[in-house]
C-alpha cells in the first residue's frame, strides 16, 4: 500500500504483508507500554523490509560474524522499527516476550537502542545525529580493515535517519568528513516525512538537503519510500557507488493509522485502542495484539536465515589465509595487547627516569606514543586540525586518505564532536584502538560522543592538551577550569591529569587496558619537572591517588595535587618541612581509580587527622572529597585571563606560598 495505491505483484503483496508486521509489532508494543513512538517504524516499514529482505548480510545466529553489514539506526526514538526486526528474523534474545516489555525496567528494549543489551543492535542512539556520526567511524574501519585484510572484508554500513539526524550540526561534520574520505560503503536511508515534534518541518528548515549532500561529495537519490520496487532500485545504486549515498525515502509518518498519519501526533505517543483498531482494517491485518501469522513470520524467518551461507564462505576465506594474517586478524578483533607490553613499558619508564626530561605532559605523551605505536599496531590516532599542538602523530603513522587506507592517523579536520562519535565508530566495529586529539576546552564539543563512549562501555581515548590557565596568552576563551569536573561527574569514563613524564606513560597504560570504558588524558603545553625519579613494575597511578612524597616530620599536612600543580605541591611541602611542619604529598592522576580501591587503602592516603590542601589549576568544584568542609582549595573558581602562563599563576595565586599558608591557617 502507498499514496498511489497498491502494487499487484505477488512480491509487492508479500513485501507488504512483511512491512505490516513491523507496523502491527510498534503499534502494539508502544500501546502496552504507554509510552514511545510508533510513527517512524510503521513510516519507515516499507524501507527496511526491502534493506532487510533484499541486501543486508546478516546472520542471526551469529550476531557478531566480523564481516557481517552494519544496520545503525540514527533516528533512534524508532526503536520499534528494530526490535521488530530482530524479533522477525529471529536473534535468540529478541523474544515476543521481550517486545511486550517494551520500555520497561530490565527489558532488552529500551526506549532507545542500547549496544549490549540486546544482539544486533550495532550502537546505542537516540540523541540525534550520533548515528549517523557513528555509522561513518564504521565504514571508515571497514575501509581500513579491508585494506589490511585482502579478500575476508566486504560489508557495507547502512543508516536510517531522520529529519531530525540532518538538522543536528554533527549531520554536517560527518557527512562532510564521510563525502571527503569517499566512503563509498556507507548508505543512508533518509526518512523525509516532513514531520517534527513541533509540527511541519517547514516551522523551522527548509534545506535542500539532497543538494547539500551532494556538494559535501556524496551520492543522492529520492524515492517513494512505499514503493518496494523504486526503494530496490535505489538502494541497488547505491551500493555500485564510490561515494557515500543518501536515499531520501519519501515516506508519511504513521502510516496506515488512518487518522493520525502523517501529522506530528504520532510521533511520540500511542495511538490509542481506537486509532490501532482503524489502522488493523487499513492496513488489513486482522491478527490480535502481537500475533504474527504463520506465513509472514516464515517469511521473516527465512531472510534471517539466509545469511548463514554467506558467513560459511567467508569463515572459509578466513582459513584460506595464511596462520600469521589469520592470528593477526583474530588478535585485533579481540582488543588484547601484545604479551610484552608491560615489559616494554617498564623499559622505556627506566630510561626516562635516567634521562629526567621535563616535557610538557602533552610532549611526554607523544613520547610514550612513540613506543606504543611501535608495538600496538592497530592504534588509530588523530586529531581534531591539532596535530602539531595536540602531538597525537608518531613517526609509525601514515595519513590514511580516501586513496590509502592502510595508514592509522586520521585528519580530522576542524570537527570535535564528529571527531569523538567517528572514534566510537571505529572501536564499535572492532579491529583498532582510537585515539584522537583536541584542547581539553573543547572537550564541550565533544562531550554528547564522550557519554556514549561511556554509556557504552568504549575503549576510545581522547588526548586533550592546553588543559589549564598554563597555557597562557590564548586566553579564557581557550582555557578549561571547570572542564575537569564536569568530565570527573560522568560515569565510566577515567580521567587522568598526569603530573610527568612517568605518570603519563603509566596513564597511557591504564587507558590502553581499559577495554570497556574510554578515557580523558588532560595534558600540559607547559614544561613539567619528572617529579617520580624512580620507577617500579607497580603502576602506582593505577590507584588513582598516591602518596608520591611522606612527610620527614610526623605529618600535620597532607597536599593533594595533580598535574602541572604537583610540582607546586612539592614545593610548599619543601618550605612547611624547613619550618618543621611534616607534610606530605599525594598525587591524584585519577579521581575515578582512586574511588576504586580499598576503603582502608583510601583512608590511609587521605590522611586523616592532618590539615589538607588541594591544589589544581582548576574550579574546586569535587574536592571536597579530599579535603572535606574544612581543608583548602588552591585553584580558581573563575575564568582565567590572557597573559604568559607565569604571571597568571601569580595571579590567581596558585603558588607554593599560597598552599603554605592555606596550610598554616588551619594548623
Amino acid at each position: 500500500m502507498n499514496d498511489s495505491g497498491a502494487k499487484s505483484t505477488s512480491s509487492e503483496s508479500k513485501y507488504t504483508e512483511m512491512a505490516n508486521a513491523i507496523r502491527a509489532l510498534s503499534m502494539d508494543a508502544v500501546q502496552k507500554a504507554n509510552s514511545g513512538h510508533p510513527g517512524m517504524p510503521m513510516g519507515m516499514a516499507d524501507v527496511a523490509t526491502v534493506l532487510f529482505s533484499k541486501f543486508l548480510k546478516f546472520d542471526p545466529s551469529k550476531p557478531n560474524w566480523p564481516d557481517r553489514d552494519r544496520f545503525v539506526l540514527s533516528a533512534g526514538h524508532g526503536s520499534m522499527l528494530l526490535y521488530s526486526l530482530l524479533h522477525l528474523t529471529g536473534y535468540k534474545d529478541m523474544t515476543m516476550d521481550e517486545i511486550k516489555n517494551f520500555r520497561q525496567l530490565g527489558s532488552k528494549t529500551a526506549g532507545h537502542p542500547e549496544y549490549g543489551h540486546a544482539q544486533g543492535i550495532e550502537t546505542t542512539t537516540g540523541p540525534l545525529g550520533q548515528g549517523l556520526a557513528t555509522a561513518v567511524g564504521m565504514a571508515l574501519a571497514e575501509k581500513m580493515t579491508a585494506s589490511r585484510y585482502k579478500g575476508i572484508v566486504d560489508h557495507n554500513t547502512y543508516v536510517i535517519a531522520g529529519d531530525g539526524c540532518l538538522m543536528e550540526g554533527i549531520s554536517h561534520e560527518a557527512a562532510s568528513f564521510a563525502g571527503h574520505m569517499g566512503l563509498g560503503k556507507l548508505v543512508v536511508l533518509w526518512d523525509d516525512n516532513d514531520i517534527t515534534i513541533d509540527g511541519k518541518t517547514d516551522l523551522s528548515v527548509s534545506d535542500n538537503q539532497l543538494k547539500r549532500f551532494e556538494a559535501l561529495g556524496w551520492d543522492t537519490q529520492a524515492v517513494d519510500g512505499h514503493d518496494h520496487e523504486a526503494i530496490e532500485t535505489a538502494l541497488e545504486k547505491a551500493r555500485t557507488s564510490n561515494k557515500p549515498s543518501l536515499i531520501a525515502c519519501k515516506t508519511t509518518i504513521g502510516f496506515g493509522a488512518p487518522n493520525k498519519q502523517g501529522t506530528s501526533s504520532v510521533h511520540g505517543a500511542p495511538l490509542g485502542d481506537a486509532e490501532i483498531a482503524l489502522a488493523r482494517t487499513e492496513l488489513n491485518w486482522p491478527h490480535a495484539p502481537f500475533e504474527i501469522p504463520g506465513k509472514t513470520l516464515d517469511r521473516w524467518r527465512a531472510v534471517g536465515t539466509k545469511g548463514a551461507r554467506l558467513r560459511n564462505a567467508w569463515e572459509k576465506s578466513l582459513e584460506a589465509l595464511s596462520v600469521d594474517e589469520r592470528a593477526a586478524f583474530e588478535f585485533g578483533l579481540s582488543g588484547e595487547l601484545p604479551s610484552d607490553f608491560d615489559d616494554v613499558m617498564l623499559a622505556y619508564k627506566k630510561q626516562i627516569t635516567e634521562d629526567a626530561p621535563g616535557w610538557a605532559s602533552r610532549k611526554s605523551s607523544q613520547e610514550a606514543l612513540n613506543v606504543i605505536n611501535g608495538l600496538v599496531t592497530n592504534t588509530i590516532g588523530g586529531s581534531a586540525d591539532l596535530t602539531g599542538s595536540n602531538l597525537t602523530k608518531t613517526s609509525h603513522l601514515e595519513p590514511i586518505t580516501s586513496e590509502d587506507f592502510s595508514g592509522r592517523y586520521v585528519y580530522y579536520g576542524v570537527r570535535e564532536f564528529g571527531m569523538a562519535a567517528i572514534m566510537n565508530g571505529i572501536a564499535l566495529h572492532k579491529g583498532f584502538i582510537p585515539y584522537g586529539g583536541t584542547f581539553m576546552v573543547f572537550t564541550d564539543y565533544a562531550r554528547p560522543a564522550i557519554r556514549l563512549s561511556a554509556l557504552m562501555g568504549q575503549r576510545v581515548i581522547y588526548v586533550m592538551t592546553h588543559d589549564s590557565i598554563g597555557l597562557g596568552e590564548d586566553g579564557p576563551t581557550h582555557q578549561p577550569v571547570e572542564h575537569l569536573a564536569a568530565l570527573r561527574a560522568m560515569p565510566n569514563v577515567n580521567v587522568f591529569r598526569p603530573a610527568d613524564a612517568i605518570e603519563t606513560a603509566e596513564c597511557w597504560e591504564l587507558s590502553l587496558k581499559a577495554k570497556r570504558t574510554p578515557s580523558v588524558l588532560s595534558l600540559s603545553r607547559q614544561g613539567l619537572p619528572l617529579v617520580r625519579t624512580d620507577y617500579t613494575t607497580e603502576n602506582l597511578s593505577a590507584k588513582g591517588a598516591y602518596e608520591l612524597s611522606p612527610a620527614q616530620h610526623e605529618a600535620k599536612v597532607t597536599l593533594f595535587a595533580t598535574g602541572s600543580e604537583v610540582s607546586i605541591a612539592l614545593d610548599a611541602q619543601k618550605s612547611l618541612e624547613a619550618e618543621g611542619i611534616g607534610a606530605r604529598v599525594v598525587s591524584v592522576p585519577c579521581w575515578e581509580l582512586f574511588e576504586a580501591q580499598s576503603s582502608d587503602y583510601k583512608q590511609e592516603t587521605l590522611g586523616p587527622g592532618t590539615a589538607k590542601v588541594a591544589i589544581e589549576a582548576a574550579c574546586s568544584f569535587g574536592w571536597q572529597k579530599f579535603i572535606g568542609m574544612d581543608g583548602s582549595f588552591i585553584g580558581l573558581d573563575s575564568f582565567g585571563a590572557s597573559a604568559p602562563a607565569g604571571d597568571l599563576y601569580k595571579h590567581f595565586e596558585i603558588t607554593s606560598e599560597a598552599a603554605v599558608n592555606a596550610a598554616k591557617s588551619q594548623l
